[in-house]
């Protein structure tokens, strides 16, 4: 029962991970529909980023330990509801935007 229950848990966890399109839309606004831009005119064109770098990135300004180019607490407020998955799906995304 317990090998069932932690796989139907597991399965469910998958399924409420949402996918890098819907997680980067509200990154678009700022970053633009394919990362080309500075984000408000500060922040580097994260277009062309590894996901490993991306990741760090991202991780960094959900804990509150990254505040590149003074985008910190904005960044922190954007990711905040990332879980890990979240922040894995999403910066493979970004580092697949062409």
């Amino acid at each position: 029962m317990k090998k069932l229950t932690l796989a139907l848990l597991i399965a469910g966890t998958s399924l409420m991970a949402a996918d890098g399109t819907t997680l980067y839309k509200k990154c678009a606004a700022c970053h633009g529909q394919k990362a080309e831009k500075k984000a408000l005119g500060k922040s580097e064109i994260i277009a062309g980023w590894d996901v490993a770098k991306i990741e760090t990135s991202l991780k960094g300004y959900k804990a509150g330990t990254l505040n590149v180019h003074g985008m910190g607490a904005v960044m922190k407020g954007q990711v905040a509801p990332y879980s890990e998955a979240d922040i894995k799906v999403v910066a493979q995304y970004i580092h697949g935007l062409k």
